[in-house]
Protein backbone atom coordinates (compact mmCIF):
# COMPACT_ATOMS: atom_id res chain seq x y z
CA UNK A 1 0.00 0.00 0.00
CA UNK A 2 1.55 3.34 -1.00
CA UNK A 3 2.03 5.90 1.73
CA UNK A 4 -0.80 8.36 2.17
CA UNK A 5 -0.73 11.17 4.70
CA UNK A 6 -3.51 10.45 7.19
CA UNK A 7 -4.88 13.97 6.71
CA UNK A 8 -5.57 13.12 3.06
CA UNK A 9 -7.66 10.05 3.92
CA UNK A 10 -11.45 10.11 3.61
CA UNK A 11 -11.74 8.69 7.13
CA UNK A 12 -9.78 11.57 8.66
CA UNK A 13 -11.60 14.20 6.58
CA UNK A 14 -14.97 12.73 7.59
CA UNK A 15 -13.90 12.84 11.23
CA UNK A 16 -12.94 16.52 10.88
CA UNK A 17 -16.23 17.27 9.15
CA UNK A 18 -18.41 15.62 11.79
CA UNK A 19 -16.55 17.48 14.54
CA UNK A 20 -17.14 20.80 12.77
CA UNK A 21 -20.78 20.01 11.97
CA UNK A 22 -21.53 19.12 15.57
CA UNK A 23 -19.67 22.18 16.83
CA UNK A 24 -21.77 24.45 14.59
CA UNK A 25 -24.98 22.85 15.83
CA UNK A 26 -24.01 23.12 19.50
CA UNK A 27 -23.12 26.81 19.08
CA UNK A 28 -26.84 27.43 18.36
CA UNK A 29 -27.97 25.96 21.69
CA UNK A 30 -28.76 27.84 24.90
CA UNK A 31 -25.86 28.26 27.35
CA UNK A 32 -26.93 25.51 29.78
CA UNK A 33 -27.23 22.94 26.99
CA UNK A 34 -23.91 24.09 25.50
CA UNK A 35 -22.09 23.85 28.83
CA UNK A 36 -23.45 20.44 29.77
CA UNK A 37 -24.36 18.11 26.93
CA UNK A 38 -22.78 20.30 24.25
CA UNK A 39 -19.27 20.17 25.72
CA UNK A 40 -19.46 16.40 26.06
CA UNK A 41 -20.76 15.96 22.52
CA UNK A 42 -18.22 18.22 20.85
CA UNK A 43 -15.34 16.76 22.85
CA UNK A 44 -16.35 13.22 21.87
CA UNK A 45 -16.79 14.17 18.20
CA UNK A 46 -13.47 16.02 18.04
CA UNK A 47 -11.74 13.12 19.77
CA UNK A 48 -12.58 10.84 16.83
CA UNK A 49 -10.28 12.76 14.48
CA UNK A 50 -7.75 13.64 17.17
CA UNK A 51 -7.09 9.98 17.96
CA UNK A 52 -6.88 9.06 14.27
CA UNK A 53 -4.29 11.82 13.86
CA UNK A 54 -2.37 10.67 16.92
CA UNK A 55 -2.34 7.08 15.66
CA UNK A 56 -0.46 8.17 12.56
CA UNK A 57 2.31 9.63 14.70
CA UNK A 58 2.93 6.33 16.45
CA UNK A 59 5.89 4.22 15.41
CA UNK A 60 4.59 0.69 15.84
CA UNK A 61 1.34 -0.79 14.53
CA UNK A 62 0.20 -1.96 18.01
CA UNK A 63 0.64 1.58 19.32
CA UNK A 64 -1.25 3.00 16.33
CA UNK A 65 -4.05 0.47 16.82
CA UNK A 66 -4.42 1.53 20.45
CA UNK A 67 -5.24 5.09 19.35
CA UNK A 68 -7.56 3.82 16.62
CA UNK A 69 -9.45 1.93 19.33
CA UNK A 70 -9.72 5.18 21.29
CA UNK A 71 -11.17 6.77 18.18
CA UNK A 72 -13.68 3.95 17.86
CA UNK A 73 -14.66 4.49 21.49
CA UNK A 74 -15.17 8.19 20.73
CA UNK A 75 -17.55 7.24 17.90
CA UNK A 76 -19.68 5.31 20.37
CA UNK A 77 -19.52 8.16 22.87
CA UNK A 78 -20.62 10.62 20.17
CA UNK A 79 -23.54 8.35 19.32
CA UNK A 80 -24.55 8.35 22.99
CA UNK A 81 -24.52 12.14 23.23
CA UNK A 82 -26.42 12.51 19.95
CA UNK A 83 -29.14 10.26 21.41
CA UNK A 84 -29.30 12.49 24.47
CA UNK A 85 -29.46 15.60 22.28
CA UNK A 86 -32.39 14.34 20.23
CA UNK A 87 -34.26 13.14 23.33
CA UNK A 88 -33.86 16.63 24.83
CA UNK A 89 -35.04 18.31 21.60
CA UNK A 90 -31.71 20.00 20.93
CA UNK A 91 -31.30 18.61 17.40
CA UNK A 92 -33.71 17.58 14.65
CA UNK A 93 -34.34 14.01 13.59
CA UNK A 94 -32.83 14.86 10.20
CA UNK A 95 -29.61 16.13 11.81
CA UNK A 96 -29.48 13.08 14.07
CA UNK A 97 -29.95 10.66 11.17
CA UNK A 98 -27.30 12.37 9.05
CA UNK A 99 -24.69 12.35 11.85
CA UNK A 100 -25.49 8.77 12.81
CA UNK A 101 -25.04 7.65 9.19
CA UNK A 102 -21.74 9.52 8.97
CA UNK A 103 -20.54 7.88 12.21
CA UNK A 104 -21.37 4.45 10.76
CA UNK A 105 -19.31 5.27 7.67
CA UNK A 106 -16.35 6.49 9.72
CA UNK A 107 -16.63 3.39 11.90
CA UNK A 108 -16.47 1.06 8.89
CA UNK A 109 -13.46 2.94 7.47
CA UNK A 110 -11.79 2.90 10.88
CA UNK A 111 -12.30 -0.86 11.24
CA UNK A 112 -10.76 -1.36 7.81
CA UNK A 113 -7.77 0.79 8.78
CA UNK A 114 -7.34 -1.20 12.01
CA UNK A 115 -7.32 -4.34 9.87
CA UNK A 116 -4.60 -2.83 7.69
CA UNK A 117 -2.53 -2.03 10.79
CA UNK A 118 -2.92 -5.65 11.91
CA UNK A 119 -1.50 -6.85 8.58
CA UNK A 120 1.52 -4.62 9.24
CA UNK A 121 2.03 -6.44 12.54
CA UNK A 122 1.98 -9.81 10.77
CA UNK A 123 4.40 -8.61 8.10
CA UNK A 124 6.81 -7.06 10.59
CA UNK A 125 6.79 -10.05 12.93
CA UNK A 126 7.57 -12.42 10.05
CA UNK A 127 10.42 -10.26 8.76
CA UNK A 128 13.92 -11.12 9.84
CA UNK A 129 15.34 -8.00 11.44
CA UNK A 130 18.91 -8.18 12.66
CA UNK A 131 20.11 -4.78 13.68
CA UNK A 132 22.81 -6.03 16.05
CA UNK A 133 21.60 -3.41 18.48
CA UNK A 134 20.95 -4.21 22.14
CA UNK A 135 17.32 -4.25 23.17
CA UNK A 136 15.73 -3.01 26.35
CA UNK A 137 14.07 -6.37 26.84
CA UNK A 138 15.15 -8.32 29.92
CA UNK A 139 17.24 -11.36 29.17
CA UNK A 140 16.29 -14.82 30.39
CA UNK A 141 19.95 -15.61 30.95
CA UNK A 142 21.10 -15.46 34.57
CA UNK A 143 23.52 -12.67 35.22
CA UNK A 144 27.04 -13.61 36.17
CA UNK A 145 27.66 -12.45 39.70
CA UNK A 146 31.24 -11.80 40.71
CA UNK A 147 32.77 -10.59 43.92
CA UNK A 148 33.03 -7.07 42.45
CA UNK A 149 29.34 -6.89 41.50
CA UNK A 150 28.26 -8.18 44.93
CA UNK A 151 30.42 -5.55 46.58
CA UNK A 152 28.82 -2.78 44.42
CA UNK A 153 25.31 -4.02 45.25
CA UNK A 154 25.95 -3.68 48.98
CA UNK A 155 26.97 -0.02 48.75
Amino acid sequence: MPYQDIEESRMYQRAEQIGDTIWNAVMQWKPFAQNSLGEQLTTAADSIGANIAESSGRFTPPDAIRFLYYSRGSIWETRFWLKRAIKRNLISQEFFDAQFAELKTISAELNSYIGYQRTRIAKESSADFDTNEPTNQPSNKPKKVTYATRKRQRH
